[in-house]
């Protein structure tokens, strides 16, 4: 019995989390500092587009953009707000105008994205409350971020990123980015779990790290 009690109050066992790739990046740092900390644990990350039910696939939680986690979760804010960031490289730049509002992107310009569910993605701008949806119409249609980070850095025309996927290369001069004050902060991260009448070690020592984390944003 003592054995039985001392497994069930020791953290040990699998934690399986589900992401998006850019979640993925995000919850790294606190998984490695979980399993540093609790050495009989394990963690199994999946990281994929498509939105998927995690109770029906065998997670224990998931992370996705805030205004993604379905209604019936129990949600925790994760990391700072996101942001869509706008570029190009600045050979593009240097022969062709640089747009000042969304109606000045040259459509056949833009780098088109395919979601996981087959749907192209709409870059949705915002300012002083008017939102402004764009259909791209780009010769160049990918479904990965990164190979589209390196069509922009080719001169390809202009891309539509999370901020935190092309931070570096804005930082570095490699790109230029474009209206930037059409693209406000966004919902940041949410960790999501459904709810559990007798959570096991593992999981709720994970659960209280992240809600240490998102103390810490908080008081920022």
């Amino acid at each position: 019995m003592d054995m039985a009690r001392s497994q069930r109050l020791t953290p040990s066992g699998l934690l399986r989390i589900n992401a998006s790739v850019q979640g993925g990046r995000e919850i790294t740092p606190l998984v490695l500092a979980f399993l540093r900390r609790y050495p009989e644990m394990q963690v199994d990350l999946v990281t994929e587009g498509r939105l998927v039910d995690i109770v029906a696939e065998g997670f224990d939680m998931g992370l996705r953009p805030a205004d993604l986690v379905p209604r019936d979760m129990i949600a925790l804010p994760l990391g700072k707000p996101q942001r869509y960031a706008v570029v190009a490289c600045p050979a593009w730049l240097a022969t062709h105008p640089t747009p000042l509002t969304p109606a000045d992107l040259s459509l056949p310009d833009c780098i088109r994205v395919r979601l996981p569910n087959g749907a192209l993605f709409r870059w949705q701008f915002e300012k002083g409350g008017e939102v402004v949806h764009v259909d791209a119409k780009g010769r160049l249609t990918l479904d990965e971020a990164a190979i589209a980070r390196a069509a922009v850095l080719d001169g390809a025309g202009i891309g539509f990123f999370i901020e935190q996927d092309v931070a570096e290369d804005i930082s570095a001069g490699r790109l230029i980015r474009l209206l930037e004050d059409w693209t406000p902060p966004r919902p940041g991260f949410s960790l999501y779990y459904p709810g559990r009448r007798n959570p096991s070690a593992g999981f709720a020592a994970f659960l209280a790290m992240v809600q240490d984390v998102a103390a810490r944003f908080r008081t920022r």
